[in-house]
């Protein structure tokens, strides 16, 4: 069998993996012990993004004629790839986070919709807060105009709540009241 024929299934195997992901960001892994690498592969995995190692010249293959294909200058050395299918911020978001406390993990650069980043970009598209986060803190600022319009209308309806039995029970009504009684009594009289 030729080496071709070998290769071609991790080319393909690549090429399905970016076929529909918003981002791809490429790490140097080396000196990673076992438990960081499977501590960083749970986070990942927790994240939705997808974590391997491939060798450069197959990644290089699959990354033809995509937006991928920016990547090619950080095919050199020992790589990993991270991709993202559903949160575009999320491989750098994680993998920056656990870099803090592993110092061996070092960002190559990615791309992310359609655009590269280099590894100081990485760094700040990492501070991205996730989807969910993001979609919260729009809710909030959205239900918090509604919330206080909502205590305003019910202090103005408390308020009025309590005016208007004083209203009923005013002077003006009482002697009002007497008065329609005895125009009432007198008009059966006058028939």
């Amino acid at each position: 069998m030729a080496k071709v024929e070998l290769k071609k299934p991790v080319v393909d195997e690549i090429s399905e993996k970016i076929k529909d992901a918003q981002a791809v960001v490429l790490v140097d892994h080396r000196g990673l012990t076992v438990a960081q690498d499977t501590e960083l592969r749970k986070k990942l995995r927790a994240e939705g993004v997808t974590y391997k190692v491939y060798k450069n010249t197959m990644m290089n293959f699959a990354f033809k004629g995509t937006d991928f294909e920016q990547l090619k200058d950080l095919l050199n050395g020992p790589s990993a790839m991270a991709v993202s299918t559903t949160d575009p911020a999320a491989p750098a978001r994680v993998l920056y986070e656990f870099a803090k406390t592993a110092k061996a993990l070092e960002i190559k650069g990615g791309v992310i919709e359609g655009k590269y980043y280099d590894a100081d970009a990485m760094t700040e598209i990492a501070a991205i807060p996730s989807k969910e986060v993001l979609l919260s803190k729009l809710l909030g600022s959205m239900q918090s105009p509604i919330t206080n319009f909502a205590r305003v209308i019910k202090q103005i309806a408390e308020k009025n709540g309590e005016a208007a039995p004083a209203a009923e029970e005013t002077p003006a009504d009482t002697a009002e009241a007497p008065a329609t009684e005895e125009v009432a009594a007198e008009a059966p009289a006058a028939e």
